[in-house]
């Protein structure tokens, strides 16, 4: 029996498979070349094919035995400890985390390593910072909630005083047909009662009774530069506590607003590029040091009429100079004064620096003490022009009565200065 493989030369004859004349080539039957004949590519291709039967292991030489691993078998020793191991390892997992999730819940602090974990304490912001200066302003900012013929109305306030004196808009309160209710910045509400209002300047005084109230710092509105920093906070669209920020974008932008059948506000106002919206009415407007330099009073708009406004970056505020001293005046009388130059104005010129011609003059007034006479044309007030009437209105307003104020006007061909001494309206 071969194992397939001639190993006689080419040509010899062949012989019995057992003749003693046939010997196997060298290396004998333990060689590569004989065991591996079978699967040789390079075997004479002449040689027959042959039947191998392997010959009989020799003890101690068993190949290493093959098993199906998709075959079932009885687990290990090795399978029954990994599989708890694992199995604890999950669990414990699992367990730590809805302990430490119950733990933080029920108000406990967790340890780790021996350790306590602290909460997170809430954010550091510098005083000076716009989160400082908000959070300096925000426990004096109150929404103010009135009930008027038309249902409930809501506005912004700040609290000017420790004994509980709040300012506000006169539009905020004007249709009020009770008394009004103050919301404080921690939730907390109280009655107010109406101390006073000055439809004109739009200012009005309410009063609270509760304790400690922290009042507002003011500011200076005559110290302001165009690009300052501003906040404006308060309740706008209902939405209490809002800060929201921007710059001055002018100074004395005069302004003539009312609504219609009512009386007619001037001023000249801080205008500003922060976000003012309906409700914040009232509110303060703070400058970088979280002092109040204005009250916020009106937005412009581009809504028809009957449809409700909204900001468009273009909103106003009363300067704190002026509601200041219209707030004591309420406090102290009642009623507030109102600052008059002592002449009635008519149209105003054509063109910038055309000026506004006073169309007569009171004999005993503040312009006719200066020198001042019909028809003549007043162009600047303390350096700001007057193109229209709402213009010099609003500026004289701006300051209180007894202040001296350096008017530039045109008489025929000349221009001449007189220095006017503004004085209180008697009505």
């Amino acid at each position: 029996m071969t194992d397939g493989w001639d190993w006689r030369q080419p040509g010899t004859g062949a012989t019995a498979a057992g003749s003693s004349s046939a010997s196997p080539p060298p290396g004998g039957p333990g060689s590569p070349w004989w065991s591996d004949a079978l699967a040789d590519p390079w075997r004479d291709p002449m040689a027959p094919a042959a039947v191998v039967v392997p010959a009989a292991p020799v003890p101690g030489t068993e190949p290493e035995p093959v098993t199906d691993p998709d075959s079932s078998a009885r687990p290990t020793l090795r399978h029954l400890l990994i599989i708890p191991l694992v199995t604890a390892l999950l669990a414990g997992a699992l367990g730590g985390a809805l302990g430490y999730a119950f733990a933080i819940r029920g108000g406990t602090t967790p340890v780790l390593g021996g350790a306590p974990i602290q909460p997170p304490e809430l954010a550091q912001r510098r005083p000076e910072s716009l989160a400082g200066v908000a959070e300096r302003v925000l426990p004096s900012v109150v929404t103010v909630r009135v009930a008027g013929p038309d249902g409930m109305s809501e506005g912004s306030g700040f609290i000017a005083t420790t004994d509980g004196y709040v300012i506000t808009n006169d539009h905020v309160v004007a249709e009020a047909t009770g008394p009004a209710t103050v919301i404080f910045n921690d939730g907390s509400s109280a009655p107010a009662t109406l101390v006073g209002q000055d439809p004109e300047s739009d200012i009005a005084v309410i009063k609270v009774t509760k304790e400690g109230l922290r009042p507002v710092a003011f500011g200076d509105s005559e110290s302001l530069a165009v690009g300052d920093p501003v906040l404006a906070i308060g309740s706008p669209l209902s939405l209490a506590n809002t800060v929201t920020a921007g710059i001055i974008s002018a100074l004395d932008r005069t302004m003539q607003a009312g609504e219609p059948g009512g009386p007619t506000r001037y001023y000249a106002a801080i205008q500003t590029d922060a976000a003012v919206n309906h409700g914040n009415s009232g509110g303060p407007l703070v400058d970088g040091a979280g002092r109040v330099i204005g009250v916020n009073s009106t937005i412009k708009s581009l809504v028809a009429e009957g449809q409700e406004a909204g900001n468009i970056g273009l909103a106003f505020a009363i300067p704190i100079n002026q509601a200041k001293r219209i707030t004591q005046d309420i406090i102290g009388t009642g009623k507030a004064r109102r600052t008059v130059i002592g002449a009635q104005v008519g149209g105003g010129g054509v063109g910038v620096g055309a000026g506004v011609r006073l169309v007569s003059v009171e004999p005993s007034g503040p312009a006719a003490g200066a020198g001042l006479r019909a028809d003549d044309v007043i162009v600047t007030l303390n350096g700001r022009p007057t193109n229209e009437p709402t213009d010099l209105i609003a500026l004289v307003r701006k300051f209180a009565p007894g202040s001296v104020v350096v008017v530039e006007y045109r008489r025929g061909t000349s221009r001449r200065n007189a220095s006017v001494t503004l004085a209180a309206d008697v009505k």
